[in-house]
C-alpha cells in the first residue's frame, strides 16, 4: 500500500524508474504536448475536462510521492500585447504548495522557447497533461536525492 498521496498506477511507474535529475514537466491544457516531449519522455493524459486536473493539484501529488530540488515555470512575455507586469496568479498557488509541502524551493522562470529546449532533453522522463486553463501554468520539475 503507498503511503504518498499519489495513486496514478502509470506516473508511480514512470517515478519509481526515475533517477537523479529526471525531468517531470506538468502541462497545462494548452500545451503542445504532442509536439514539445523529450526522445525518452513518456506522455500521460490527465486532461478530462476543462479545469479538472489542474497542474497544482498533480504537483501536490508528485511532491508527495518524489523528492524535488528544481522547479522552472514557462517565462511569460515581457513585450508586447501578452506581456505581463506581474507573477501570474498560478504562481502564487506553486508557493503555497510549496510552502505546505515544507520545501523551501524558488519557482526559476525560463522564456518561452528556451524552456521547449530544456523539455525536448534526454532526462525528460515524464510529461503529465492537464486541463488547466490558467495561463503560464507549465512547470518542470527535476527529481532531487532523496536525503532520509
Amino acid at each position: 500500500m503507498l503511503k504518498h498521496q499519489l495513486i496514478h498506477p502509470e506516473i508511480n511507474a514512470i517515478l519509481g524508474a526515475a533517477g537523479h535529475h529526471g525531468k517531470i514537466l506538468i502541462a497545462d491544457g494548452n500545451y503542445p504536448a504532442s509536439s514539445k516531449l523529450g526522445p525518452r519522455a513518456e506522455l500521460v493524459h490527465l486532461n478530462l475536462m476543462p479545469g479538472l486536473v489542474t497542474c497544482d493539484q498533480v504537483l501536490q501529488a508528485i511532491l508527495s510521492a518524489v523528492p524535488i530540488e528544481e522547479i522552472n515555470t514557462m517565462m511569460y512575455e515581457t513585450e508586447g500585447p501578452y506581456a505581463l507586469t506581474e507573477d501570474p496568479p498560478v504562481w502564487t498557488e506553486y508557493r503555497q504548495t510549496l510552502k505546505a509541502a515544507k520545501l523551501d524551493l524558488e519557482l526559476k522562470p525560463i522564456e518561452k522557447w528556451a524552456f521547449y529546449d530544456a523539455v525536448a532533453t534526454e532526462d525528460h522522463i515524464l510529461t503529465v497533461q492537464t486541463a488547466d486553463q490558467q495561463r503560464y501554468a507549465n512547470i518542470l520539475l527535476a527529481i532531487g536525492v532523496r536525503m532520509d
